[in-house]
């Protein structure tokens, strides 16, 4: 199993004094270096953490792919076409939230996201759509080209951990249902070293992406420690669900 990892909140720490520092290229060499798989990270609209020099200066001193979480937008297209990331993740995007809340609604746009989804695919950039763990947007997201989801774990989260197994249920349904349709099958969203097992014990998963938990342990363990445990606990999961 894959881990991507998220390193917005590095920015975040730096763009809370206007500092140069810490900095997110740094994090992204660090994290590939300590196990990451790929390096994550959103540039947001209103460029609240990651700014496009930090996009760029990643994308050329990293070795592993990058993943590019962004908005359907036009800005964000003519951004991904001259960056050239391995991964493109369209997620919805509020001006307001704090973070990501919910899945992208493809059955709301389908033409709209599968002009999107050709467009990036043109460039050679394999196109992820972040949803939630439903069958009908699964669907529709194999309709409109994308052979790449991103199942958003936020619901499944945010519960305590004895009312979690219907979120699981309908996370587990999900994945088979995408795999079927040829689909690769990635998650993410609120994932920590106390939930993430019972998400890594799917099977059809094969990749997880998370940013705040591991920077937030970072910060009492420093990254490589903390990239390290999450894996740890990913691949224990992992092994006794075989």
């Amino acid at each position: 199993m894959l881990l991507g990892v998220n390193i917005d909140h590095v920015a975040t720490l730096r763009n809370a004094r206007g500092a140069g520092y810490p900095s997110p290229v740094e994090a992204a060499l660090v994290a590939e270096t300590h196990g990451a798989d790929l390096i994550t990270l959103h540039l947001r609209e209103d460029r609240r953490h990651i700014k496009d020099a930090d996009v760029f200066a990643i994308k050329q001193a990293i070795k592993t792919r990058m993943n590019l979480e962004m908005a359907m937008t036009e800005e964000m297209l003519a951004n991904a076409i001259n960056v050239q990331p391995e991964d493109v993740c369209i997620v919805p995007e509020k001006r307001q939230e704090i973070t990501t809340e919910g899945g992208l609604d493809i059955v709301a746009q389908q033409d709209k996201v599968a002009d999107y989804v050709a467009k990036l695919q043109q460039n050679q950039i394999r196109v992820s759509l972040f949803i939630d763990a439903d069958l009908a947007q699964i669907q529709a997201a194999y309709d409109v080209g994308a052979r790449v989801i991103e199942i958003h774990t936020g619901a499944y989260a945010e519960k305590a951990a004895h009312d979690r197994a219907a979120e699981l249920a309908r996370i587990r349904q999900a994945a088979e249902f995408a795999e079927k349709l040829g689909i690769t099958v990635n998650a993410g969203h609120g994932l920590t070293i106390q939930n993430v097992a019972p998400i890594a014990q799917i099977p059809q998963i094969v990749e997880l992406n998370i940013g705040h938990s591991i920077i937030a342990q970072a910060v009492f363990l420093g990254l490589p420690k903390a990239i390290e445990q999450m894996k740890e606990t990913m691949f224990r999961a992992r092994f006794q669900a075989t």
